[in-house]
């Protein structure tokens, strides 16, 4: 019933409305845009029919310039397509407007649980007393990250955002204005946008969403839990890649993390003086006025001057004392809205949002080779020193640290960049910048040269006041990282280290990477078991394991439904706190206004808490563990033997959109790491990897593999089996719920040509067939006659987008195939493939 209520609000609501102030689009007044609106309809009706004859882009454009437009120069009918790719970038704009307008309505209807359902329900248990002691410690923590699939300029977030209150008003006079003001604002960088703009971008939405809804967020849950001493502020926590991440992207370089994190901080006072500044205008009492006034005098510098920054005791000690004032003599008038002020002040500090490190372990080797070579340690290489030797130099060696002596850009400015975290944490305090992440994580040095070079950049010992979090993201890394924090947590010094830290230690576990790897299912299954096992061995070593999970936007990069995700986690897994990546477009799709930020804050909550206080924890049977291992491996089989196909690179560079990713505007980072000459699949960044199989509609990462394992268990007369599992384990039911939405957004219609192609033919039916088979059996398995049968919004949703950029996506193709071909607009048609990227990520929301 709720789905159908659900599904007639969507129509309402979205549909509609869509429909309605889409029309408005058709006679925009601007130059070169006069009747694309009223071509839009048509060019996509022949390219839905076309494709299901069979007919390719090549041959539905010309068909269409030549009967509809009546163009036949190559020239104008590039100009054409350009026209077109514009006008559907912001049509996708509009129905992002639309949908997010549409939000708190359709969750009226919604059977997740709200913070408020969540206490009403423990009310009823009496579950009280253990529900507040666990509330007191509990936090989630979303890290922000810059990825190249977030590219909406602040100009078009703020259209965004003006259209969307208007349509929830229904001003059809405005919103006409607003769309005309739309049309004529550019919806792209002029240039690549450097780690710092890329970081301005985030910081916007912080200040202008994020912080006002988690002191709305934290304020809710402090008066719904009954509990007036609740005082647990990190009950969700911002974290901060942007500036900070420099794994692969050379342009992050150590003065550009100082910059990010004082516009942080001064971007947060900032936020502190309107406060002050409103709330002043009520306080018009004698004895507050002086105290209010010097405190508004503090920020006002504070946020103009990066060197003038305020601790957090000068911040919150004068309102303390204005608190007591009002409570003791003015009657606790305005007392509330201090308090909302007081309590966002102890959430974010002086810091905002926590400006995490990241880079590559292969980065540490150079810098750690090069260190002991400049000190006459080795000669040449790390292989000259035995594991006891090396970790002895790590812990114990002085080194002399002189950077002068490197002239390595990258070995120079690390050394610079931990040297520096003291002074970031002095002006932003701790919880400013404490967290460093090594990407690529294999064995113990990974950590232990990370503790190394702190040592020798100037750390004491027993006062690094950094966690250092290994990233194990590869089959090898999580094979071995069990026996890797083993190994770490025997070592005195490092368990000195780890009593400073609270007896805690961060593990972040990389879908990206894995799914690259090990494929979709194995690198799921992958991380679960790894999760389970570092859980045991933290308990054994008394170590509270708090895992970082990297959940990129779509299912391929560990994204899909968060909550599911989380509630589907075993009681094997410890469940201290929740920590996980927003990336890319996910931030404003679905982080992006208040309502939706703390509606999927709470969903976060809930899914954290709720094994914890209803019904039984989640297990995996020994006899369901074998089942998913059997399925596991005979996935990767299949994906593995695809990943060595000698078409598979090739098919990548030459019939997709990879090396355009690089050519856009959108993110700072290169697409693939390092400089070699020949593309190799580990040097290739998982965004572009996952983004080019989007953009063919064909998302292989998504489900690749799924279709023959769940068959060949059919063919042994055992499907029966898989169908249990589906049911009685929540872990393999997400991951295949998952899975059905990148098969959702599968359109091999669109490449269907391929089947002729002299070159790649045989690949395109490889793909192809998998793609038929996977969906074939997760259907059977489900009991479900079409995909995502149970989500019928989501399913309606990601069915209006597809059409939007439909004909975006045929134009891409057809400039694909110009491109590969012979024209003398070989340029043009470049810049056309790169353009229409845009449009197509951002429709997408999750990027597959």
């Amino acid at each position: 019933m709720q789905q159908l209520e659900r599904l007639v609000t969507f129509k309402k609501s979205v549909q509609n409305k869509f429909n309605v102030y889409n029309s408005l689009f058709l006679n925009l007044p601007y130059r070169n845009i006069e009747n694309v609106g009223m071509l839009i309809p048509l060019i996509l009706d022949q390219c839905q029919k076309g494709l299901k004859k069979g007919k390719n882009p090549k041959e539905i454009l010309e068909a269409f310039f030549k009967n509809y437009v009546a163009i036949t120069d190559e020239k104008e009918q590039i100009d054409f397509m350009f026209r077109i790719i514009q006008y559907v970038e912001r049509q996708v704009v509009l129905y992002d407007s639309v949908e997010d307008a549409a939000f708190p309505k359709l969750h009226e209807h919604s059977s997740s649980l709200s913070i408020k359902d969540y206490f009403q329900l423990v009310d009823k248990n009496k579950s009280w007393d253990s529900l507040a002691e666990k509330l007191s410690t509990f936090s989630a923590r979303i890290v922000l990250t810059a990825h190249p699939t977030q590219f909406y300029t602040p100009a078009v977030l703020d259209i965004i955002g003006d259209l969307r209150n208007l349509i929830i008003e229904d001003k059809i006079d405005e919103i006409d204005v607003v769309l005309q003001q739309l049309g004529l604002t550019s919806l792209i960088n002029a240039k690549k946008p450097t780690p710092l703009d890329e970081a301005k971008n985030i910081i916007y939405i912080l200040r202008n969403v994020y912080y006002d809804a988690v002191g709305e967020l934290y304020t809710s849950i402090k008066n719904n839990i009954n509990d007036a001493d609740f005082d647990n502020h990190n009950i969700m926590k911002l974290g901060f890649w942007p500036g900070g991440d420099r794994d692969g992207n050379p342009f992050v370089t150590s003065s550009i993390t100082a910059d990010v994190a004082d516009e942080l901080r001064v971007t947060l006072m900032k936020c502190y003086y309107n406060d002050l500044k409103r709330l002043q205008k009520k306080l018009t009492f004698k004895e507050v006025q002086e105290p209010i006034a010097l405190l508004r005098k503090n920020l006002y510098k504070a946020m103009f001057d990066p060197n003038t920054a305020l601790s957090y005791a000068q911040i919150i000690e004068p309102l303390t004392y204005i608190h007591s004032i009002l409570k003791d003599k003015y009657y606790k008038l305005y007392l509330k809205e201090l308090e909302r002020l007081i309590d966002k002040v102890k959430i974010f500090k002086t810091h905002f949002a926590t400006l995490d490190i990241r880079q590559d372990h292969s980065v540490h080797v150079q810098v750690v080779t090069a260190v002991l070579k400049n000190n006459g340690i080795i000669t040449a290489s790390l292989e000259e020193l035995s594991q006891e030797a090396l970790v002895k130099a790590l812990l114990h060696d002085s080194v002399s640290l002189t950077l002068d002596r490197y002239e390595e850009g990258i070995v120079r400015d690390t050394l610079q960049n931990i040297m520096q975290l003291k002074t970031i944490q002095e002006k932003n305090g701790e919880e400013g910048c404490n967290r460093y992440i090594i990407s690529n994580s294999e064995d113990i040095f990974s950590i232990l040269f990370v503790f190394g070079l702190f040592r020798w950049c100037g750390w004491e010992l027993d006062a690094i006041t950094f966690d250092i979090v290994p990233l194990f993201e590869t089959m090898k890394g999580m094979d071995g990282a069990e026996a890797t924090m083993q190994y770490v947590f025997n070592l005195p010094e490092y368990q000195d280290h780890l009593q400073k830290r609270n007896s805690k230690q961060t593990i972040m576990l990389g879908f990206s990477d894995g799914t690259k790897d090990g494929g979709y299912l194995k690198a799921n299954w992958s991380i679960l078991k790894t999760k389970e096992q570092l859980s045991a061995v933290c308990n054994q070593n008394d170590i509270k394991a708090i895992f970082f999970d990297g959940r990129g936007g779509p299912p391929a990069r560990g994204g899909g439904k968060t909550h599911r995700f989380y509630a589907a986690q075993t009681k094997a897994i410890a469940n201290n706190e929740i920590q996980l990546t927003i990336q890319g477009q996910t931030i404003t799709s679905t982080y992006g206004t208040k309502e939706q930020f703390q509606y999927n804050c709470e969903q976060l909550l809930t899914a954290g808490l709720s094994n914890d206080f209803f019904g039984e924890q989640n297990t995996i049977s020994e006899t369901s563990r074998k089942l998913i291992e059997e399925l596991s491996e005979l996935s990767f089989e299949k994906y593995d033997a695809l990943k060595h196909h000698p078409n598979f690179m090739a098919y990548l560079e030459h019939r997709s959109t990879l090396k355009y990713y690089t050519k856009a505007n959108i993110g700072s980072r290169p697409g693939k790491r390092g400089n070699k000459a020949k593309l190799e699949l580990t040097d290739l960044r998982a965004i572009s990897f996952v983004g080019s199989w989007s953009q063919l509609k064909q998302n292989v990462p998504g489900y690749f593999g799924l279709g023959t394992a769940i068959k060949t268990f059919e063919d042994q007369g055992r499907l029966e089996e898989v169908k249990q599992l589906y049911n009685d384990v929540p872990f393999f039911k997400a991951l295949m719920l998952n899975s059905m939405m990148s098969l959702s957004k599968c359109y091999f219609e669109l490449t269907a040509y391929m089947k002729g192609d002299p070159e790649y033919a045989d690949f395109w039916m490889i793909l192809y067939t998998e793609y038929q088979l996977s969906k074939e059996m997760l259907l059977r398995i489900s009991n479900m006659d079409i995909l995502m049968e149970k989500e019928a919004v989501s399913r309606e949703s990601i069915k209006i987008r597809e059409n939007i950029v439909l004909p975006l996506l045929v134009i891409q193709q057809y400039a694909l195939q110009k491109i590969g071909g012979t024209t003398q607009h070989k340029e043009l048609y470049e810049k056309i493939v790169t353009r229409s990227l845009y449009g197509n990520i951002n429709a997408s929301r999750n990027s597959a």
